[in-house]
């Protein structure tokens, strides 16, 4: 942004200096669902990469290619089976739906760490966790919209709700403000609904009938707003 405010969804940058092409990145993670859905996190995880990348101006959904970072404490049978379950609910379910290949990524599956002291052998074990980068090329890096409010263009904001009117906290930062967890957390309702936010978004913004956008992503809508 002009006042180089760190708030933004994606990352655009031109081809060269003359060029109105580009590509796009985003990023896109909600480790902490985890430890109540790992299946739940990975798909909310790619939701967010393509929420984030929304802003850019692409295509279509399927320009998209995903990377996908995976780590767990491989000597935890229960974190085996949430990895299993988590690339399963993406890779051969949510991805193939949407479109979107994962060409590439990697694996830390050691993400434990052992000591010994005067009261015994104390394991920490990280959870289950997704990072998605997601990226594209740009048809037109002007088109790229930011959080930015114009109140000077229009003032009327729209709430896209992509989550059907749940309400649900688990693994969010109020729930730990708490030392709680919870036992519902976000999940992503179906491919269909992203598939055509996505497509709605670009439609508007190729209609320049937004100003503005920010994804409601981990933060909520409070934060959002």
């Amino acid at each position: 942004g002009p006042w180089q405010v760190p708030t933004g969804d994606v990352a655009v940058t031109a081809t060269d200096y003359n060029s109105q092409l580009g590509e796009a990145m985003s990023i896109g993670e909600r480790t902490p669902l985890s430890l109540i859905n790992p299946k739940a996190s990975a798909r909310i995880a790619v939701a967010e990469s393509i929420m984030n990348i929304s802003a850019a101006s692409i295509c279509d959904i399927s320009d998209i290619s995903l990377s996908a970072n995976w780590m767990a404490d491989s000597k935890n049978k229960g974190d085996n089976y949430a990895l299993f379950k988590a690339v399963e609910a993406i890779g051969e379910d949510l991805c193939p739906a949407l479109g979107i290949a994962i060409p590439v990524g990697k694996d830390s599956l050691s993400m434990r760490t052992a000591w010994k002291c005067n009261e015994g052998k104390n394991i920490v074990s990280a959870p289950m966790s997704l990072i998605i980068t997601a990226a594209s090329a740009v048809n037109n890096i002007k088109n790229t919209l930011t959080p930015e409010l114009n109140l000077d263009k229009g003032n009327e904001i729209v709430f896209l709700d992509l989550a059907a009117g749940k309400q649900r906290l688990g693994g969010s930062a109020l729930a730990q403000a708490y030392s709680q967890l919870g036992d519902e957390c976000p999940d992503l309702e179906s491919s269909k609904i992203l598939r055509d936010f996505f497509s709605i978004i670009q439609e508007l913004n190729t209609k320049k009938k937004i100003l503005a956008y920010h994804d409601r992503s981990d933060g909520g809508l409070f934060a959002c707003l």
